[in-house]
């Protein structure tokens, strides 16, 4: 069986997701079955992936940089390789080093990376 994520994304139900896997990557290449916190804007296509966070913590987020990732219903867990086949200039963000922070104003614009941390609660 087969969920439909977006138009022409789908992935199977019994498909495997790791939420973090040993970095660096071998080859510079996301591995399979890695997966991330993606907003349900860039799944469906209504909006590119504008900013891209490897936590401290190892863990991926691809947000569309317009609206908050963190509303409810805003995003959900998927493998990074469907956002790459929306997207394939997200390839490169392999190579985002951990506690980092990538953000451009449009596809195939210019990244610019920054250190990040999770705020104090």
């Amino acid at each position: 069986m087969h969920l439909m994520i977006g138009e022409n994304i789908s992935m199977s139900q019994n498909a495997e997701m790791h939420r973090e896997m040993p970095w660096p990557f071998p080859d510079d290449r996301f591995p399979e079955g890695l997966g991330a916190v993606v907003m349900k804007s860039v799944l469906s296509g209504e909006r590119p992936v504008l900013q891209v966070l490897h936590d401290p913590d190892n863990g991926w987020g691809f947000a569309d940089g317009v609206d908050d990732p963190n509303t409810p219903d805003g995003a959900v867990a998927a493998h990074i390789t469907h956002v790459i086949r929306l997207d394939r200039t997200l390839a490169e963000m392999a190579k985002l080093a951990p506690g980092t922070l990538a953000d451009r104003s449009e596809v195939g614009g210019e990244w610019h990376i920054r250190s990040f941390a999770w705020e104090e609660e």
